[in-house]
């Protein structure tokens, strides 16, 4: 039985070939748009940490303030999006942290742009 188990677990786990890079990661979460900015979470500076193993995909993000009305909706959108992308056995790991605090300089120029704040 042990060793049935050991190449069933063995042939279910992603090769790191199949896994996505951390671009790849970063591509995937730009297509998450916080509502309330109609910015992706990437180019607003959301996104802190990415960390691939062959069975997680770690990521470390904030939302722009702690009272954020949308925050649980953007993670689960991002969990969603990387769901659908990561190999079978490779499950999204997502934590909201608080330091440092968001800040209108995490964007992106353009998106910063894109709001009128160019001079930040």
């Amino acid at each position: 039985m042990y060793l049935y188990y050991s190449f069933y677990a063995e042939m279910n786990m992603p090769n790191e070939s199949s896994l996505p890079d951390v671009e790849a990661v970063r591509a995937l979460l730009r297509q998450v748009v916080d509502p309330e900015m109609a910015i992706n979470i990437v180019d607003l500076g959301l996104i802190y940490h990415i960390d691939v193993s062959s069975q997680r995909v770690r990521i470390e993000m904030t939302m722009t303030s702690l009272a954020c009305p949308m925050g649980q909706m953007i993670v689960d959108d991002a969990n969603d999006v990387l769901a659908q992308a990561l190999p079978e056995g490779c499950e999204p790991e997502i934590t909201l942290v608080w330091n440092p605090p968001w800040d209108p300089a995490m964007m992106s120029e353009r998106s910063r742009r894109e709001l009128g704040w160019g001079d930040q």
